[in-house]
């Protein structure tokens, strides 16, 4: 609680339990093999030491920084659905070449941000436009069907149910007329679960123009 305000939870405790007693290269080791997601900057608060230490110790012992890969969260009656969505896909090889992945993003005048570094021999005080008073936005679909990009093409205005079913009805036709005829005869089309994708208009629409 002195060191830093806050009761420290039970992976804390038990880091700086594991480390007392142990030399500064030995104990880095040891908090990163109970630890594997501790970051080189908590490494250094724990242990006391400097924050390039970590990095410097690490990587001689062949241990080095990877990303975390998300995935998808599993109920219980989701192993048994996919295996035997696997089975029936086992059954068609080229079933994917059919499927049109759909997907849309909106773009607005913030834009998306990394860290902006400024290197200078004094503080530029420098700065960069965002959060606009006025703001305006776009929504962009684009989808790919056995390696082949359809669109991009512009939603305009708000992403509602009855946009997307003209969208589906109006500009869909015209924009994949490059894909063969026989490919669109036999296609899936694949969106998410977006609140837009999943009004009755349509669902009843998709059912009609992809069935099955």
């Amino acid at each position: 609680m002195r060191d830093t305000g806050t009761h420290p939870g039970v992976r804390i405790a038990a880091e700086r339990d594991v480390h007392e007693g142990v030399d500064e290269e030995e104990g880095i080791v040891q908090m990163v093999q109970s630890s594997p997601r501790a970051s080189t900057r908590r490494i250094a608060k724990r242990l006391r030491v400097p924050h390039t230490r970590g990095r410097r110790t690490l990587h001689p012992e062949g241990m080095y920084p990877y990303h975390v890969q998300r995935m998808q969260h599993l109920g219980p009656g989701d192993f048994a659905q996919r295996l035997e969505f696997c089975k029936w896909l086992n059954g068609s090889r080229q079933f994917h070449c059919y499927i049109l992945f759909t997907e849309e993003a909106q773009f607005n005048r913030d834009g998306v941000y990394n860290t902006i570094l400024v290197w200078a021999d004094g503080n530029p005080h420098a700065t960069v436009e965002s959060n606009f008073q006025l703001r305006s936005s776009v929504n962009v679909w684009c989808a790919v069907v056995d390696g082949q990009l359809i669109g991009p093409f512009i939603l305009e205005g708000c992403l509602t149910g009855e946009a997307y079913l003209r969208f589906l009805q109006d500009e869909l036709p015209r924009i994949w007329e490059d894909v063969p005829l026989d490919k669109r005869g036999r296609m899936y089309f694949q969106h998410d679960g977006a609140p837009p994708h999943f009004s009755r208009e349509i669902r009843n629409f998709l059912n009609y123009r992809f069935p099955g």
